[in-house]
């Protein structure tokens, strides 16, 4: 039996769900059925789903807390599923942190949790110091500064690579439709 794709996320910016969105066009493509929900607004049962993503940006050097929150209540649930994780950090636009195994936030977060997502991956994010309270210009811009990134831009500039964005999508979809192939196989 086909079941659906859930997608839950947390974002500050707005740019995480943007990310989300993209999967979700991936997922209909393929006609996957998908569901997407804020961290805060989720109440379905997992066990509906074959697999769940889960999407998470970076403030200040962490993970929401809702985050941690939703993985440590759903543990043994999500154990029974396929889960695929991504974060979405602005330190991914260089080179050589933009991998799982080369993110600090991502091995971070993974030594935290203790969680092994069948599918992980970085995204680099968005930086657009017009739409930041004027402590999170503060902030950021010194970050930025010590991180040698971009600390005056008038417009925003998306880092995201989009392509890579969606061949992460697409390797769910590959499991997906292989593993509901196995399944009808068995039938």
């Amino acid at each position: 039996m086909k079941q659906k794709v859930g997608i839950i996320y947390s974002s500050v910016d707005g740019h995480t769900l943007k990310i989300c969105k993209k999967l979700c066009d991936v997922f209909n493509e393929q006609q996957i059925q998908v569901e997407l929900y804020a961290v805060d607004d989720f109440k379905a049962n997992l066990a509906d789903f074959h697999t769940v993503v889960i999407g998470a940006s970076i403030r200040y050097g962490k993970h929401s807390d809702k985050i941690f929150e939703f993985l440590k209540q759903h543990k043994q649930s999500l154990s029974r599923i396929k889960t695929a994780f991504f974060s979405v950090n602005l330190v991914a636009r260089k080179e050589d942190k933009n991998s799982p195994d080369t993110n600090p936030y991502m091995i971070k977060f993974l030594k935290k949790t203790n969680w092994k997502p069948d599918f992980i991956s970085v995204f680099a994010g968005k930086l657009d110091y017009k739409s930041y309270s004027f402590l999170d210009k503060l902030m950021i811009k010194l970050i930025m500064k010590l991180t040698h990134g971009p600390t005056k831009t008038e417009k925003p500039i998306e880092f995201t690579n989009w392509e890579r964005v969606v061949a992460f999508g697409r390797e769910i979809c590959e499991d997906y439709h292989k593993s509901n192939y196995l399944n009808q196989e068995e039938v």
